[in-house]
């Protein structure tokens, strides 16, 4: 692989690649990618039928690329689009279409497979009635090799391209494996026909088998069909985010009322567009409200099952599905910047990833083919040598057996048809994973810090409490803030003003406003001056905070105090310039606590990680009585308070270092440092763009429950990736012997094969090739069932 040059970007586009079929032709393909110089990195998954190719741009021709994967033995298709070609295409859509091509091209041969196998079958079975006699006739052989002929040079075909090339090369894989085990027995059968005609049979008087070769390579195709139209499933994720793409819009040009929108191509709106959106229909863009309202569907964006309201203001996505109300929109993001678009980019980035358990079994099986092949040769040896009447028969089906049924599809499969399927199951949730390592990586999560603000909490303070003197209404103590909180740009003014706009209080004029610095506002109103702020500002300007008022201000500030709140005391002031003889004086109106709420949802979440087994740490720059009281009120089990960005960092790595595997959750951009430490980094929803970039898992809402259901997602793909793998080793592990002939010796002690037994190992206890090949067909076929089931696991 070669480096990297600097100052050119590095592009990657993704290719479809055809006639891959197991865990070596993974290998094999990568490696020739790898090779071509420029190429920076070359992922190879065998579930998309992909090759994801990185280079800096300029570097590498196509043309080139494809070549090196034709050297191998394997097309790949440099004319589908990428990734990068726009909204209304992608990786997928070239992809999908050449799995398509396949997919027809593979029921072609298999119908004149069956066909043929069926003909063969039938013509060479001894005990029907039509072939009594017939295959004494000198012709008939002949007739059952021309049959044959076309099935085993046509159909297989495929099969001699690749394995050809794989064995030119060096790299044997599963079609040479099927190509030498389905020639062995044609290539007996086409010998024993020659024989039969110079009268000569000899040690070629066991039958012929052109009906095996040709059911073998029914079967394979059958099982490649069936794998073919099973994988089409597991991208079902991505072809339901396609579906979402609008392909028009309505533009509305200048001051033109709505009823004079003209439709256009999504291609040709641009940012600051006014655009109509009527009920039923699909938000074309990402872009703003305008004027209107409605409440629109983002569950396939989002995964939020309930529609959200919107209105003036409000921001809405391309694919988002319109309710009964109409409204004008201004487009912010068009084409590839759509919040859609990024979607649809990543999960495709995702399911065409590697995970590390999956890079382990493409190694294994790169050296497994040549390991099969040499076991192959032995056990024929073997049988040939010391094997019963007639041993060159046996020692051929048993060649056949073992080439045949050890072909390492299954896998291939076992790790990208559950990464794929797992990947396509969090994005319909709303749970966005950059890579299939993220996801694996996720399952063995036992430690989640997550931030506080905006992650536990809404990240935005707000009134939560009003205590007021005796003899005070709440909406004049209210009415008193707002005047002056209404010229001030503060986060804790701005929650006051928010409060009594919901409380629909309007607030009274006001004069001679100042912000005092990190202790509140002083102004006039209606001439009398008041200040509002903190305890320290009061003092400063003379004001006793429960003089002879009833109320017990002071104490109720504390409490609020204790549980994280902020008081904020509204009071009439003597004067503004504070009084110098440290006499008291003014009248305090009352005390407002602002805060940073929690999220409803947020003890919930807790709860449900811990139950996971999990254990949740809040890591947060705020100060401690404040992080103790998010704390008792979420139920997390440790906090650390009053954290700089590189504190959560180094928090993060000491949970690390201590031997746990630890998830960061944040959203904001000093939650970056501690997402990139962490072994996986989620990012929340609607958190800073450096946040998301940072993460491993993008949750496309402000929800904590998601974090729990990725990790649950994670544990359940993985499990379904471990019964794959388990399978598909111990198919292999268990028959590969029985094929090379194993069972021989414990059928000859017990004095020959059991009669319910024949049909599987014949007279003397040779495996049939025509079963191996039925067993390694529905093996793959099996895996990506299982994969599938995924599509239904509760998480």
């Amino acid at each position: 692989m070669n480096a990297p040059t600097a100052d050119i970007p590095t592009i990657r586009r993704s290719y479809p690649v055809a006639g891959m079929t197991c865990a070596a032709c993974v290998h094999h393909v990568g490696e020739a990618l790898r090779a071509v110089p420029g190429v920076t990195g070359a992922s190879v998954n065998l579930a998309t039928a992909s090759a994801a190719v990185e280079h800096p741009a300029g570097a590498v021709d196509a043309d080139t690329l494809a070549q090196a994967v034709a050297a191998a033995g394997y097309r790949l298709d440099t004319t589908a689009p990428d990734a990068g070609a726009g909204a209304n295409a992608s990786a997928s859509d070239g992809i999908n279409d050449a799995r398509r091509r396949e997919e027809r091209a593979l029921r072609t041969r298999l119908l004149l497979a069956s066909a043929g196998a069926v003909i063969l079958l039938l013509g060479s079975f001894p005990a029907l009635p039509w072939t009594d006699g017939l295959l004494t006739l000198w012709w008939y052989p002949l007739l059952l090799g021309a049959i044959a002929t076309p099935v085993q040079l046509w159909a297989g075909w495929p099969f001699y391209t690749a394995g050809v090339a794989g064995l030119r090369r060096g790299q044997p894989n599963m079609h040479t494996l099927i190509a030498l085990g389905t020639t062995v027995a044609y290539g007996y059968s086409a010998a024993a026909v020659v024989a039969r005609l110079l009268d000569n049979t000899g040690w070629l008087s066991g039958g012929l088998h052109f009906d095996m070769a040709a059911i073998i390579i029914a079967l394979i195709l059958l099982g490649r069909w069936l794998e073919a139209r099973a994988l089409s499933r597991t991208s079902d994720a991505i072809v339901r985010l396609m579906d979402l793409r609008p392909r028009l819009a309505h533009l509305i040009d200048g001051d033109a009322a709505t009823a004079n929108a003209r439709d256009v191509s999504i291609e040709q709106v641009a940012v600051g567009d006014t655009l109509l959106v009527r009920p039923g229909e699909q938000v074309p863009v990402d872009g703003v409200v305008q004027s209107g309202a409605s409440a629109v569907d983002e569950s396939s964006l989002t995964g939020e099952s309930m529609p959200v309201d919107k209105a003036a203001g409000a921001v809405v996505y391309a694919g988002a599905l319109n309710g009964t109300g109409a409204f004008t929109m201004t487009a912010t993001r068009v084409g590839d910047d759509t919040a859609l678009a990024q979607v649809i980019r990543l999960v495709e980035a995702a399911q065409g990833s590697a995970a590390p358990v999956q890079r382990l079994a493409d190694r294994v099986a790169a050296r497994f083919v040549p390991a099969v092949g040499l076991i192959a040769l032995a056990a024929a040896a073997t049988w040939l040598l010391l094997g019963p009447d007639p041993a060159p028969q046996y020692a051929m089906l048993t060649l056949v057996a073992v080439f045949i049924i050890a072909c390492p599809c299954a896998l291939g499969l076992a790790t990208p048809t559950a990464i794929i399927v797992g990947v396509g199951r969090g994005a319909a949730r709303g749970i966005l994973m950059r890579n299939a390592a993220a996801l694996e990586r996720a399952h063995s999560v036992d430690t989640v810090a997550v931030d506080k603000t905006g992650t536990l909490t809404h990240g935005q303070p707000a009134v939560v409490a009003v205590v007021t003197a005796d003899g005070i209404a709440d909406d004049a103590v209210i009415r008193s803030a707002m005047a002056l909180e209404q010229f001030s740009e503060h986060p804790v003014g701005r929650a006051v003003m928010r409060y009594g706009q919901q409380q629909g209080l309007t607030p009274p004029p006001a004069a001679d406003f100042a912000a005092q610095q990190g202790a509140g506002v002083t102004g006039r109103i209606d001439g009398r001056p008041v200040v509002v702020g903190n305890a320290n500002l009061l003092a400063q300007r003379g004001i006793a905070i429960d003089a002879d008022r009833g109320a017990d201000l002071g104490a109720a500030a504390g409490r609020m105090a204790a549980q994280g709140q902020t008081p904020l005391f509204v009071a009439y002031a003597g004067q503004l310039d504070g009084r110098q003889d440290g006499q008291p004086g003014g009248q305090t109106l009352g005390v407002i606590a602002v805060a940073d709420t929690v999220r409803p949802n947020a003890p919930g979440a807790v709860a449900a990680l811990r139950q996971q087994g999990v254990r949740v740490v809040m890591l947060t720059g705020d100060r401690p009585e404040v992080a103790a009281a998010v704390a008792a009120a979420c139920g997390v089990d440790e906090y650390r308070a009053g954290l700089l960005p590189a504190d959560k960092a180094a928090a993060v790595s000491e949970l690390r270092a201590a031997g746990r595997t630890v998830a960061m959750v944040g959203d904001g951009v000093n939650d970056a440092p501690a997402l990139a430490t962490a072994d996986v980094g989620i990012a929340m929803g609607g958190g800073a763009d450096a946040a998301r970039e940072s993460a491993d898992i993008a949750l496309m809402r402000d929800d904590l429950h998601a974090v729990a259901t990725a990790l649950r997602l994670s544990r359940a793909t993985m499990r379904t990736v471990r019964q794959n793998l388990f399978w598909a080793f111990f198919y292999n592990a268990l028959l590969i012997p029985v094929a090379a002939g194993a069972l021989y010796p414990v059928f000859a002690a017990l004095g020959g094969v059991p009669p319910g037994l024949a049909f599987f190992f014949g007279d003397a206890g040779f495996l049939n090739p025509i079963l191996a090949a039925l067993a390694m067909a529905f093996s793959s076929v099996s895996v990506v069932s299982n994969s599938l089931r995924l599509r239904g696991a509760r998480i």
